[in-house]
């Protein structure tokens, strides 16, 4: 809304920056160029959750040949979740000094190198630092991507923006399954968990490529600092968004983390357990596609928040103690609901929003804080089943959890704008 804020007419808001008007739009030649950017974004969301699902695919196997202990497991699941929420308040910053698609280009040469690092075997170290520093850096990549890759999606696309919102959201979900579904067949090719991880450095690498002209050829643009807006860190609504997206965010991450090795642990085998979380993600896909549409169409979001938020929470937990024999269902159930969840409570940040510069601040506050504290999911998680040898109290955890997501949910749903 220029007029309202003073700002240049054409000046868009970048939902991922806060306090900070977009800069100029991607240097494109026409409408193939333009093409060929959605094309590259679309693959870098490709790209953004397979170090998650990939490792936990494998987990016994790295977990045996590794001779990892108890502890370490439980970091290397909750680091890059943690680094999601430590990295983002960066991305704007280096966003403004080298522009967002130079920063994006870094982030996927820093992925793509973490994404090498992770298997190597340290000469008299093992396996374990290399497995430690390279988590390490996809998770601050994915982080830089996080926030900026939707900002320029929303700048270079203004008329497009369901189309490439849905197209990127879906990627997202897409790489988690790809993920989940093609390591352990990997591995089960080579015999050998490294390269099971190191393949997935070759599609980060060919995006890299890809994306280096497009990356080059882009200036950097001027920004104006805008002073006026809302304090979104003293607002009520803001703080139940923000909450709801925190309890989002601990049951999807942790969905990414241990799905697999609870269907391992309840007997279920490798290859079969990565189709099970592939058929979920699936159908994560599918929420994340249509349940944005169907928030938006209602006066408020209190009924749809409330029941994916059920959904979640419960399949997750009877994906833990459930009848086994309806493992699929249960599965089933919780991709539905945590693709829905996921994307309801993006939605949120537009529909809670009276403007793109209130959006640009609830955004970074989502953003830092949901996935600062939606780690603790996985951590909660593993020490559970490190103190307890099972994960059934993992799976009371999460029907506590998906009942006060429900209950935020509820009340982030109202009618009311910041």
């Amino acid at each position: 809304m220029p007029g309202a804020t003073g700002r240049r007419p054409g000046m868009l808001v970048d939902a991922e920056i806060d306090e900070i008007p977009a800069a100029e739009p991607t240097q494109v030649g026409g409408p193939r160029a333009l093409a060929y950017l959605g094309l590259c974004l679309v693959l870098i969301g490709l790209n953004l959750r397979t170090v998650f699902s990939s490792f936990s695919a494998v987990l016994p196997e790295i977990t045996s040949d590794a001779g990892l202990p108890g502890w370490t497991v439980v970091v290397l699941t909750t680091v890059p979740v943690t680094l999601l929420g430590v990295f983002a308040p960066l991305a704007p910053v280096l966003g403004r000094r080298f522009g967002a698609e130079r920063v994006l280009l870094g982030a996927m040469a820093v992925l793509t190198a973490g994404l090498l690092l992770r298997p190597v075997e340290v000469p008299g170290g093992g396996h374990l630092p290399t497995l430690l520093a390279g988590t390490a850096a996809c998770g601050a990549a994915i982080a830089l991507c996080n926030v900026l890759l939707p900002g320029l999606v929303k700048r270079d696309f203004p008329h497009r923006l369901g189309l490439m919102g849905g197209l990127y959201t879906t990627a997202i979900c897409a790489s988690a399954a790809l993920g989940a579904g093609f390591t352990y067949p990997v591995f089960i090719a080579t015999g050998q968990w490294t390269s099971a991880l190191w393949f997935w450095a070759l599609p980060a690498a060919v995006v890299l490529l890809l994306f280096l002209p497009v990356a080059v050829r882009q200036r950097n643009g001027q920004h104006k600092a805008v002073h006026d807006g809302v304090n979104v860190w003293r607002s009520a609504i803001a703080w139940q968004v923000t909450i709801f997206m925190v309890l989002q965010a601990m049951m999807s991450f942790s969905v990414f983390a241990w799905l697999a090795p609870i269907l391992r642990e309840r007997g279920v085998d490798g290859g079969t357990a990565g189709l099970i979380v592939s058929a979920s993600i699936v159908l994560q896909m599918l929420g994340s596609l249509f349940a944005p549409a169907l928030a938006a169409r209602f006066r408020d979001q209190r009924i749809i928040n409330t029941v994916v938020a059920l959904m979640t929470g419960g399949g997750f937990a009877l994906s833990i103690f459930g009848p086994q024999e309806l493992i699929w269902v249960w599965t089933g159930l919780l991709g539905l609901g945590q693709g829905s969840l996921t994307a309801v409570a993006l939605t949120m940040i537009m529909l809670r929003t009276r403007d793109g510069q209130a959006a640009a601040h609830l955004s970074g506050m989502m953003q830092g804080v949901g996935y600062g504290l939606g780690s603790t999911g996985t951590l909660l998680v593993g020490q559970l089943h490190q103190s307890t040898g099972s994960f059934t109290a993992a799976g009371v955890l999460f029907l506590v959890v998906g009942s006060l997501a429900a209950f935020f949910g509820y009340r982030a749903g109202r009618n009311r704008f910041i």
